[in-house]
């Protein structure tokens, strides 16, 4: 099979994650940076990353790199680029979307029309045509420059690997499913553990938790723009994709999860967006305040994302929250617990500083996300042998 560079771009401060589900699925790393990690895989690849990845925001095949200063150095650099490798004769291309950061070049809007201009130019030669009908499959288009080098790739996902197309409601501030899958992954929960989740609003943390500790891939009930890119990935590899995620899914798998929120309806809005994930026999979820949290359980795990403060009104209600929050989870001693937030004094406030601190951007907000290590459950007897 023909190999393939792969750029798998994610939320600033989890590379290390990502990487880790790249690794497992078997592909060379070959870039770890700030947001983005790059590697190498065959075109099956293109479809098992698409649906088996949680934690990165889209899957992009990398068409190729340059340094370019001026937009003459763009334009030829990009027409360099072997475009009849990846874009048939009636391909519908567009450049969706350009960003540049510490570089000469600047202007998005000008980095777009010229970046197509010169793929124009470039396939002009090849096909020996004058115009293109554009009448084929889609190939979105994503130019990078970061300190004047030009990195250009298909963007094989269409819409971002976060829609998962179960939440079909959501809450007010919902966090992403990829950046929920992540911190949770940051965690040491395992399915045999007790999850929950106080603040759970349109129920993202509880339902990603499920999808893990019963192995579903969360890319099996969508579509991928790339799915009809023949010409570099036959349709039997998608197909062949989807047949082992469905045979590594746990049938039989036992969870203990539960969602709380203060708001009936965005309880329902969760058990909705549970059944559409197929993940609703492993969740209960409650109305419930955070501050009636008790569990007869222990060594469970909260992992959740309560509010911050977001709107200029709600800032003077957050030291009463976060020391109800700090009290609630004193109450579960043996527990370790997980919040992630932008509010700045949420440890002073909870009470207790964190056993590790780790800061996150959501989107482009700073968070920070606290962890509180409990301790270990003892080892049952037996266990090891």
């Amino acid at each position: 099979m023909q190999e393939l560079e792969f750029i798998a771009p994610c939320h600033f401060g989890l590379e290390a994650v990502l990487k880790r589900e790249i690794t497992d699925l078997g592909y060379e790393i070959v870039t770890v940076e700030d947001g983005r990690i790059t590697f190498r895989g065959d075109q099956a690849a293109l479809a098992r990353a698409n649906i088996f990845i949680r934690t990165a925001e889209r899957i992009m095949i990398k068409v190729g790199s340059f340094r370019a200063v001026t937009f003459d150095e763009l334009f030829e650099g990009t027409k360099a680029l072997p475009w009849e490798n990846y874009l048939p004769k009636d391909a519908k291309f567009w450049v969706t979307k350009a960003t540049t950061n510490k570089s000469k070049l600047f202007s998005s809007s000008d980095i777009q029309s010229i970046v197509k201009k010169a793929i124009v130019d470039k396939l002009k030669g090849i096909y020996h045509i004058s115009w293109f009908e554009e009448t084929g499959a889609e190939y979105p288009i994503r130019v990078f420059i970061l300190k004047d080098i030009v990195t250009i790739a298909l963007d094989s996902s269409g819409v971002s690997l976060h829609k998962r197309g179960y939440r079909q409601l959501v809450g007010k501030a919902p966090i992403s499913e990829t950046l929920a899958a992540a911190l949770i992954m940051l965690t040491p929960w395992n399915k045999d553990r007790i999850l929950i989740d106080p603040f759970c609003g349109s129920g993202t943390f509880p339902i990603e938790a499920a999808m893990l500790g019963a192995n579903i891939a969360p890319g099996m009930n969508r579509e991928f723009i790339a799915e009809n890119w023949k010409n570099i990935a036959p349709k039997k590899l998608w197909y062949e994709a989807v047949t082992e995620a469905e045979d590594l899914i746990f049938r039989d798998v036992e969870m203990n999860i539960q969602g709380y929120d203060l708001d009936a309806g965005i309880v329902k809005c969760a058990m909705q967006n549970a059944r559409e994930a197929g993940v609703e026999e492993y969740i209960h979820f409650q109305q419930r305040d955070m501050r009636e949290l008790s569990s007869p359980k222990k060594y469970g795990f909260i992992i959740t994302n309560p509010p911050y403060g977001e709107r200029l009104e709600d800032k003077a209600d957050m030291p009463k929250l976060y020391q109800d929050i700090g009290r609630s989870f004193d109450k579960l001693d043996t527990w370790s617990k997980y919040i992630i937030t932008s509010y700045e004094d949420a440890e002073r406030y909870l009470g207790r500083k964190a056993t590790k601190n780790r800061k996150i951007y959501n989107g482009m907000i700073k968070s920070y996300f606290y962890q509180y290590m409990g301790p270990k459950p003892p080892r049952k007897p037996g266990a090891g042998k």
